[in-house]
């Protein structure tokens, strides 16, 4: 594409270093914002600038927020009891997204990959231990991804803490193994948490 103005050009460039977003789709982004009020625009950029500079990691369960803690760890109406371990950010907004789950959240950061390097250390799993020990929780829900890396870390999970008097179950299998569980549609999603199963069905 040969275009008019270099900063037209320079924004279609850093638009499209977006995932999905082609040089086609970033002109369209980029002539959009042209035909919006300055100040519209000025406040587009400003909150992806305080996104990236302000937001931090919940202290309790590794969740986006805010502040210390996140939003759904600071509500009083959620089941303090039930806590639902999570791979990433996009596996939690997707069962969030679901409205049939009202307990906290678990974010590990991963799962355990040794081919690619990941193990045990590099996820979050002493946070979880620490929350178990405190004694709330009664449920442990792994909502993991139906693949090998994830049952590798369920196993891991049920191992450290299978001294603690805890139930532990998994989502159904409505979600395909070999699937991603930010892909599953919601209806699908939300009926493997409901029908979520004892660990032991899943991982031996």
């Amino acid at each position: 594409m040969v275009f008019p103005s270099q900063l037209l050009e320079d924004a279609i460039n850093e638009f499209s270093k977006l995932p999905g977003v082609g040089k086609k789709s970033a002109l369209r982004h980029v002539l959009h914002l042209l035909k919006k009020d300055v100040a519209d625009v000025q406040r587009f950029a400003q909150t992806i600038e305080r996104m990236r500079t302000e937001i931090k990691f919940c202290t309790r369960c590794n969740n986006l927020a805010d502040g210390t803690l996140c939003n759904i760890c600071l509500s009083s109406t959620r089941k303090k009891n039930l806590i639902c371990v999570v791979e990433n950010f996009r596996d939690l907004i997707a069962i969030e997204s679901t409205q049939h789950f009202n307990g906290l959240y678990h974010v590990i950061g991963g799962l355990i990959s040794p081919l690619d390097g990941i193990g045990p250390e590099q996820l979050y799993f002493e946070s979880l231990v620490n929350r178990v020990k405190e004694g709330e929780a009664t449920e442990l829900i792994l909502a993991l991804s139906p693949n090998l890396q994830g049952d590798t870390t369920s196993f891991y999970i049920q191992n450290i803490l299978k001294e603690y008097n805890l139930k532990i179950t998994a989502i159904s299998r409505g979600v395909a193994f070999g699937g991603e569980l930010e892909y599953a549609d919601e209806m699908t999603l939300a009926r493997s948490i409901q029908n979520r199963l004892p660990i032991e069905n899943f991982v031996s």
